[in-house]
């Protein structure tokens, strides 16, 4: 039976995945800080779900979490790091500060803490030679990551740093059987985009968002962008000249500030 550890599991991205991976059969170990939305998971899925009510800020919690489920159930064969904080941000103003130090401190060290406790455990049940989705390792980035948006400061760092910290881990555990993938979804209907004050191109229902990352999870690839059209606009994004890309960008409209 697949062991999945799913965090930011209460709601958006990460409960359609829990959901997808319980409905598959999975036993599902669910971090968030919402422990009342966790139960109501585990009374849809009785017996199935390790509910863990914990911020991914704290190392500690996420140990003692990590330490019960490895002794109950066993070494996860997938750990996905998908909790995060966003809102608009601006360097100008002193409030935004601490905004910027929650979002990075969730969404680039809130992964390092999540992947952290359950490595070993996982080197030891994984082999180079093992197929199947088994001893993955993935974090959850964007296509924010690509490029610096304005008005978004704090996100689009938070993604860049994650997208380098995941493609540095991998070159780590490279041959120990854990394999880490990268994924950068682009715009997916949840409550953190329903505040978005711009056209969302390619926006994707959550649980067909959810389904998608669930396949290149099982295919184990090292980076991808979902959808795939988010992909393409993403490279061009990349290549723009940085006087093409400020004079584009410069009046672009920005996510409203919204102190977390």
């Amino acid at each position: 039976m697949l062991k999945v550890v799913v965090s930011g599991a209460s709601s958006g991205l990460g409960l359609a995945l829990a959901r997808h991976y319980l409905k598959r059969g999975a036993i599902v170990a669910a971090f968030a800080r919402r422990g009342a939305l966790l139960q109501a998971l585990a009374a849809e899925f009785p017996d199935r779900v390790f509910c863990y009510t914990l911020d991914v800020r704290d190392a500690a919690a996420v140990r003692v979490a990590a330490s019960d489920f490895i002794t109950r159930i066993g070494a996860p064969d997938i750990v996905i790091a998908n909790a995060g904080v966003s809102t608009g941000t601006l360097t100008e103003y002193a409030e935004d500060l601490d905004a910027f130090q929650q979002i990075m401190d969730t969404n680039v060290l809130g992964m390092v803490k999540t992947f952290q406790p359950f490595i070993a455990a996982m080197r030891a049940n994984s082999s180079p030679e093992k197929v199947g989705p088994g001893g993955v390792l993935v974090g959850i980035a964007s296509v924010a990551g690509f490029r610096g948006l304005p008005g978004a400061g704090a996100y689009s760092a938070s993604k860049a740093a994650a997208i380098s910290y995941l493609e540095s881990l991998r070159v780590e555990l490279h041959d120990s059987g854990v394999k880490v993938v990268t994924i950068c979804p682009g715009y997916i209907k949840t409550s953190m985009t329903a505040i978005n004050p711009y056209p969302m191109p390619f926006l994707l229902d959550v649980n067909e968002a959810a389904k998608r990352l669930a396949r290149t999870i099982e295919r184990q690839t090292t980076f991808t962008v979902i959808p795939w059209q988010m992909g393409l606009a993403g490279r061009v994004l990349k290549l723009l000249p940085r006087w093409l890309y400020d004079r584009l960008f410069a009046k672009a409209p920005h996510k409203p500030r919204n102190l977390i």
